[in-house]
């Protein structure tokens, strides 16, 4: 069933809809953005509490939301669902069965179904978004109430712009998500990861000698914020995406000053450009990842137009150890994309990416384990699946196995397992952010095969019986229990 006033024409709408089903709380004195946000909400995101709408921030001129995903109650409730497991389901419901296998399986499955939806989105000539408009010098990013969320933090940052471009060659238009650091009151660090997309045209503009054209729209409806986060392949665009998941066209308008297309119904858009060559210190970062990540050279946003709606909510998001509020928006992923993922490797029961591991330390998964070395397959799969290239563990359990329940996969893997025989090591591609590798960008891997051991496998012993209660006795306590008169 979708959540009540779905889908939100834009930030405001959810807002207001956030609020009415209890789930938003306004803070009306004065927080300073520096540092004391960032421990208001890691205390509320901690204790399972509320969204958040600071209306009186120390600096900037327009009140922060901020929590909107913190928990997958209020991540479905942006999508439009009760559970987030029916998204999957719809996409799972419109692949064909005769669609090839593998990646090329993933990206023609999510095709069919954009397709099928056919709503792309739809362009407009004025938009709320450009309602006020600065250009030269009252372009002045202090308006915004950008966040130092840890001590170590190399100054203000924005966390949840939504970055812009296109291929200089073909024209492909890319949203993505990265950190902005402000540098100035009119430039902005991009951090741009090395697998991501935005870092691919990037590439082509520098050696083409060219400017690459940037917009940063920030404060979008909550389906287009999370569809900026979703590890879509590189050919489907992120606002079809978006328009499926929504059931309605995305509203978009050109850009004042450069040529990209924005959300019509952003709060905030930033215009500018890259020079190509240019490179400044960007960090250090508290990041997900718990620790700050280091002072890297990255390329410089020049803004020279930034654009508003009249009274405009600036939207971030805080970065720390888990748990966080990035939790609802991988558990969003992790069950949107479970049938493409089973599109790819076929045997896989279910899946599970651990909020403590920032979901890409670990993949836990279920299979039907039907030959030998069955899991090392698995794992071979997973390390071949896009972004889930980047997982250092990957921890392969029976069927029966609920993956979402951490101390029984504990169980399995802690008992299960002749580390001796069944550990895979390898080495491979690891995130940008990984601290742990010797070497950026790769590392060592490990796979833990917790399945019940065959013979075929060289297990010769006779796997014992797990012990369980009969269902008769079951019954009959669960009939009795009271009269026991424990509880």
């Amino acid at each position: 069933m979708a959540a009540p006033g779905f889908p939100y024409q834009d930030l405001k709408d959810f807002v207001a809809a956030l609020e009415t089903a209890g789930e938003l709380r306004r803070v009306d004195v004065p927080v300073d953005p520096t540092l004391e946000i960032s421990e208001v909400v890691t205390r509320t995101v901690r204790a399972g509490g509320p969204a958040l709408l600071f209306d009186r921030p120390t600096r900037g001129e327009m009140p922060v939301a901020i929590n909107l995903f913190g928990t997958e109650k209020r991540t479905a409730m942006a999508l439009g669902v009760e559970n987030l497991n029916e998204i999957g389901d719809r996409i799972g419901a419109m692949i064909k069965p005769d669609l090839p296998v593998g990646w090329s399986g993933i990206r023609d499955g999510l095709g069919k179904v954009m397709q099928l939806t056919s709503l792309p989105p739809r362009k407009v000539k004025t938009a709320p978004c450009q309602e006020v408009v600065y250009t030269g010098a009252d372009v002045d990013l202090n308006r915004l109430p950008g966040l130092q969320v840890w001590p170590g933090d190399g100054g203000i940052f924005h966390n949840y712009g939504l970055t812009h471009t296109k291929h200089p060659e073909t024209g492909k238009r890319n949203l993505g998500l990265y950190r902005l650091q402000q540098h100035s009151p009119t430039t902005l660090g991009m951090h741009w990861q090395i697998h991501k997309d935005s870092t691919a045209h990037h590439a082509v503009a520098e050696r083409r000698g060219e400017r690459l054209p940037v917009a940063v729209a920030i404060g979008c409806d909550p389906v287009v914020s999370y569809s900026a986060s979703a590890p879509l392949p590189g050919d489907i665009d992120e606002y079809l995406f978006a328009g499926f998941l929504r059931g309605q066209r995305v509203e978009m308008v050109d850009c004042k000053t450069v040529p990209l297309q924005v959300p019509a119904h952003a709060q905030i858009v930033l215009e500018g450009y890259l020079e190509p060559g240019e490179r400044l210190p960007e960090g250090p970062f508290g990041d997900h990842t718990g620790f700050y990540t280091p002072v890297e050279p990255f390329p410089v946003l020049h803004i020279e137009c930034m654009t508003t709606q009249r009274d405009p909510l600036y939207h971030s998001i805080i970065t720390s150890k888990p748990p966080q509020e990035d939790h609802g928006l991988g558990k969003a992923t992790e069950r949107i994309f479970l049938p493409l993922l089973r599109m790819l490797i076929p045997d896989i029961v279910d899946y599970d990416l651990p909020a403590a591991g920032v979901f890409h330390n670990c993949v836990i998964v279920s299979i039907r384990k039907r030959y030998p070395k069955h899991a090392q397959k698995i794992m071979s799969a997973i390390w071949g699946a896009h972004l889930l290239s980047l997982s250092k563990l990957i921890v392969v359990v029976d069927d029966d196995c609920d993956v979402h329940d951490y101390h029984e996969v504990a169980f399995r893997a802690f008992g299960n397992v002749d580390y001796a025989r069944d550990l895979l090591l390898t080495e491979g591609p690891v995130d940008h952010l990984d601290h742990s590798s010797y070497q950026q960008f790769w590392g060592g891997k490990a796979g833990v095969d917790a399945t019940r051991k065959l013979p075929t496998e060289g297990y010769t012993r006779g796997w014992p019986q797990e012990m369980t209660m009969s269902p008769e006795i079951v019954s009959l306590v669960d009939k009795r229990w009271r009269e026991y008169g424990i509880s």
